[in-house]
């Protein structure tokens, strides 16, 4: 196994963690910064221990591309459109999006981390990361990052259209909207794709339990139950009489 192998059997999406974002004061900051972003460094800091293939997403827009509703943000080349430092695993590649499905060989054996541009709203609409995600045969698809009423809803809703089990890590999802956003979780979970908590997904597995809990009862007898010979009832004495009747 080379040094950056990952387990891809579960695989973490990270969503536009990046500055324009998530900085202090940002262009377009989501309204919860100041809670996400501690919740954000507990999962990557869990991703080093564990590692759990990281598959993340970065917004990309070109200087001369219209606002379409938005300041112009995350800008090719600027400081805004890069991601926190603290997002970064090692090793990593940045998989530039051409509108090709050519994908650079034995990414899963390379690398932790797999970095996909995204010029619109859905990440799927390129078509490398569209690619990788379909054919990942994984147990689960972790999503969290920003922001939870568009971004991380498309891509749960997509996953889920391409028959992937799907949890939606809540309180590391970045929103601009409390409102949307809550509709947001309403609606991925009545689609049954699971909503959790980042204590919950970093909480340290059950302990095994001890073999000597897993030995069942001998059994015996039709009903299933086991009796020590104490616990038999004792058979009634017949009289000796009743053994000269009839």
């Amino acid at each position: 196994m080379s040094q950056g192998a990952a387990s891809w059997n579960r695989v973490l999406i990270d969503i536009c963690t990046q500055r324009d974002f998530l900085d202090p004061g940002a262009i377009l900051q989501v309204a919860n910064r100041d809670a996400i972003v501690p919740r954000l460094e507990q999962i990557f800091a869990w991703a080093r221990r564990v590692r759990f293939g990281m598959f993340s997403s970065v917004e990309s827009h070109r200087p001369a591309e219209p606002p379409a509703g938005f300041p112009l943000h995350c800008i090719d080349g600027t400081p805004g459109q890069e991601k926190l430092p603290f997002t970064y695993l090692h090793p990593s590649i940045l998989v530039e999006v051409d509108n090709t499905l050519a994908l650079p060989p034995n990414l899963r054996e390379k690398y932790h981390q797999l970095i996909f541009r995204k010029r619109t709203r859905d990440v799927l609409s390129n078509p490398k990361a569209d690619r990788f995600l379909t054919q990942l045969d994984a147990e689960e698809f972790i999503i969290f990052g920003v922001g939870l009423e568009q971004a991380i809803r498309v891509l749960a809703l997509g996953l889920l259209a391409r028959h992937k089990t799907v949890t939606v890590v809540a309180d590391a999802c970045g929103f601009w909207s409390s409102a949307d956003a809550d509709l947001a979780l309403r609606q991925l979970g009545a689609k049954a794709i699971r909503i959790i908590s980042t204590e919950e997904l970093t909480a340290p597995p059950a302990p095994p339990v001890p073999r000597t809990l897993l030995r069942r009862p001998i059994l015996s007898g039709r009903s299933g139950r086991s009796h020590s010979p104490a616990d038999r009832p004792a058979r009634p004495r017949r009289k000796r009489s009743d053994v000269t009747k009839g």
